[in-house]
């Protein structure tokens, strides 16, 4: 059994209600890399969708270590099956072949941080966003958007967003893209999956609606930076 299956085997806490808007730990259950020799400058280029334009990452604010890859699935989950490892900052979905594609993500920081098991049951493409009274409680800067923010270029929810479920009911928290490449690979979010804006729209197009979705238990570690 690999770490990632140790730990997924130990998953009970549901999710707790909340909103979104040094160095990371050692890499965990790689698996073995599969590096194609992608060229990266046109994975990560600038994306026109006919709504809007994603502008191109600048890689030298990412960590390539959190590069989008495909690696051998070391989480031991179906296929299908996203995986999100909140200590490493690397999220998995699971292949048919035995491999996995791994994007990098940036998570809650401190107090934010959650795990257990939930459900794809809503996708949009430039979400809105509006913040959680929770949130803006705490971030009055956040209560300018209580009627929610449209979707666009400057939305925290980036290009794409999908809702996460348990039970029937929006847990309030999403896997969603961001307009800050820095903070992947950094616990910096209110609790939230945030990937790159490019490989948000790779996943959003390779992941129907009812997905499962499995957030391991979470160390606390990690880089924590800044308040979204």
């Amino acid at each position: 059994m690999t770490d990632l299956s140790r730990r997924a085997f130990i998953l009970g806490a549901p999710l707790a209600l909340a909103g979104c808007a040094g160095l990371p730990p050692p890499m965990a259950g790689l698996g073995g890399f599969l590096g194609d020799g992608s060229d990266y400058q046109e994975i990560y280029a600038a994306i026109d969708d006919g709504r809007f334009t994603v502008p191109a990452i600048d890689l030298s604010k990412v960590n390539p270590r959190f590069y989008r890859t495909r690696v051998t699935d070391p989480t031991g989950e179906a296929p299908g099956t996203i995986v999100v490892d909140p200590d490493a900052h690397f999220l998995y979905h699971v292949a048919d072949d035995g491999t996995a594609m791994r994007y990098g993500v940036g998570v809650g920081r401190e107090g934010f941080g959650w795990h257990g098991t939930a459900n794809i049951r809503r996708k949009a493409d430039w979400p809105t966003w509006t913040p959680p009274s929770e949130m803006m409680l705490r971030d009055p800067q956040s209560a300018l958007y209580a009627g929610g923010m449209p979707g666009g270029p400057g939305n925290p929810l980036g290009a794409r967003a999908m809702y996460l479920y348990q039970g029937g009911r929006d847990t309030m928290y999403r896997i969603h893209g961001t307009i800050e490449p820095a903070s992947i690979g950094k616990s910096m979010s209110s609790g939230c999956i945030r990937l790159l804006n490019q490989d948000i729209i790779h996943l959003y197009n390779h992941t129907p609606v009812g997905t499962r979705v499995v957030v391991l238990p979470s160390s606390g570690g990690g880089f924590l930076d800044g308040v979204m």
